[in-house]
């Protein structure tokens, strides 16, 4: 019955990201608002850690299993991407560097934050 809370609860903040991107005809998808919302009810305590720890243990453990169906959209599309391979890997390419350097920089400054 414990599991079952938890995932009550991580579901009903997904649909409630939902809602808020239906209502307010937003573009960020409503998944990302109910990750945000998340986020914002764990810092402030509104949801404590041990309330769904448990099942994001075990979401986390079998994350792998998510990134199935994306594979298998990807052997399904493969005569598109066939056409431009060069532009993936260009992209794919540049879009790391720029997460690797922006990841550097936002370390640094919290780095610098923490020693004043």
């Amino acid at each position: 019955m414990k599991l079952v809370r938890q995932l009550s609860i991580i579901t009903a903040i997904c649909f409630l990201g939902e809602l808020i991107k239906l209502l307010f005809k937003l573009t960020i998808p409503g998944n990302v608002i109910g990750m945000i919302l998340l986020l914002i009810f764990l810092c402030s305590g509104i949801i404590k850690v041990e309330m769904i720890e448990d099942v994001s243990k075990f979401l986390l453990d079998h994350l792998p299993f998510f990134f199935v169906p994306a594979g298998v959209g990807l052997i399904a599309s493969v005569a598109t991407i066939k056409n431009c391979w060069q532009y993936i890997i260009l992209i794919i390419f540049i879009s790391t560097i720029v997460v690797m350097a922006v990841t550097g920089v936002t370390i640094q400054l919290i780095k610098r934050r923490w020693l004043k």
